[in-house]
């Protein structure tokens, strides 16, 4: 991985993804994906997931959002990308954002970045408006869901199907409300 600095850094911290983070989010998804999804997807479905198509998606997220509450979030320690955040704005007076996606580094994980993207997403969230935040849990991510348990939030009984490929994956919307 090749690092790169814009001026001072804390050791570890989240702030507004920039273009040129694109490359190490596109690497993170992909290698996450691979991680996380491993018992739930073909193994030929994720052989073909590709981190420039994931990064050339980031950058155009970053670069263009779909609307000013839509934002990228990336975790750093030091100079290095780490994690990952993706955020949306309810729709049409939904008082729920939702996390769309949230990547930590593989080789970083277990260290809070995590937990410090969801926080930074609490309070972006918080910010635009929202009084609950959403994610969706793909059925069987035990670690995941530990991790959502922790941080408060639950299952709201509301499950997706999506296609992947060829494979079919089942998700199941959990949610936390925003006080304070």
């Amino acid at each position: 991985m090749t690092a790169h600095s814009h001026g001072p850094t804390a050791d570890v911290s989240v702030r507004p993804a920039i273009a040129e983070d694109a490359d190490h989010l596109g690497r993170i998804q992909l290698d996450s994906w691979r991680a996380r999804h491993r018992d739930h997807l073909p193994e030929q479905v994720l052989a073909g997931l590709d981190a420039t198509d994931f990064a050339a998606a980031w950058r155009s997220a970053i670069t263009d959002p779909p609307s000013p509450k839509h934002r990228v979030l990336t975790a750093t320690a030091g100079p290095l990308v780490v994690g990952f955040a993706a955020l949306a704005p309810g729709i049409d007076g939904d008082p729920t954002g939702e996390v769309v996606e949230l990547a930590v580094d593989t080789n970083h994980l277990r260290q809070g970045h995590g937990s410090r993207l969801l926080a930074a997403c609490t309070d972006v969230l918080k910010g635009t408006g929202a009084a609950k935040t959403r994610i969706w849990l793909v059925e069987g991510d035990e670690v995941r869901e530990a991790f959502l348990t922790d941080a408060g939030f639950g299952p709201i009984g509301v499950r997706r199907v999506l296609q992947v490929g060829q494979a079919q994956v089942s998700e199941h919307a959990w949610a936390a409300d925003l006080h304070g």
